[in-house]
């Protein structure tokens, strides 16, 4: 079948294609994996650790830009200790990443992938700092590790369900097709609700919040803007309007400054 001219179409298909993108991040994650476990089990748990406080994401080690390359470097880290991890995160980096790759291209993809990874990362130091900022100290929770890719998966699913809000999805392990904005909305709730301690205490429920916060603000800051500059040439016009008048009113009984000079 063939498309118009002009017209992009973008197929749907079951196959298991990988575009450039998703196959760069997909082979860097699991070397990066693959490394961790070699260390893990010839070092030992010890050195282990030390990899993962030196490159996992520590906000009692970034804020005083001890280690500032954590927020890039804690996306490419996985718990050794559960493959479920690195392949829950894969698999929905390859399902959705790839159409989204598919419909900006590759640099345009890795930009966005990193952009709502860091900044998740970002807001989870900033959240894990703020109470030592009040005076309240450094928490515990800001010196532990944070890794793993979520917070740019979380921005993928959200890019998903602004670009392709209506696609039908099946959430696992439920056999009911909901739309990919159903879906996003539903995570987004139980991933809040995670932030004051629903769920698994070894889930970073900040961080997907994060990069589900810097995806949708990222891909919805023109209709941001656009209201902004909106609201404000409204209130322009309103402003020189009521100027107008007020002037027309102090100066309608004056005489004209030229009068007339026609004759009939």
């Amino acid at each position: 079948m063939s498309s118009r001219s002009g017209i992009k179409s973008y197929r749907v298909s079951f196959d298991f294609y990988v575009t450039p993108g998703i196959k760069f991040l997909l082979i860097a994650n699991f070397a990066v994996f693959i490394v961790e476990a070699l260390l893990y089990h010839f070092a030992g748990p010890f050195a282990y650790e030390e990899l993962v406080k030196w490159f996992g994401l520590v906000p009692a080690g970034v804020i005083p830009l001890l280690h500032i390359w954590q927020p890039f470097t804690y996306l490419f880290l996985h718990d050794v200790n559960s493959i479920w991890h690195i392949l829950m995160n894969m698999f929905m980096l390859w399902m959705f990443g790839r159409e989204l790759e598919v419909a900006w291209g590759k640099s345009r993809f890795l930009r966005y992938y990193f952009l709502t990874g860091v900044g998740a990362g970002l807001i989870n130091v900033i959240v894990k700092i703020a109470p030592a900022a009040l005076g309240n100290g450094i928490p515990l929770t800001a010196s532990t590790p944070t890794i793993g890719a979520s917070g740019a998966i979380f921005g993928i699913l959200v890019a998903c369900a602004i670009l392709f809000p209506d696609r039908r999805v099946y959430l696992f392990p439920f056999p009911v097709a909901m739309s990919m904005r159903t879906i996003v909305i539903l995570m987004t709730i139980l991933t809040f609700l995670g932030t004051f301690g629903l769920g698994a205490d070894n889930v970073s429920h900040l961080c997907h919040l994060g990069g589900l916060l810097v995806g949708y603000v990222y891909l919805r800051r023109g209709s941001f803007l656009y209201s902004l500059r909106n609201s404000v040439s409204d209130w322009q016009n309103r402003r020189n309007r009521r100027r107008f008048q007020i002037y027309m009113g102090k100066h309608r009984k004056d005489p004209p400054s030229r009068p007339d000079n026609w004759v009939n």
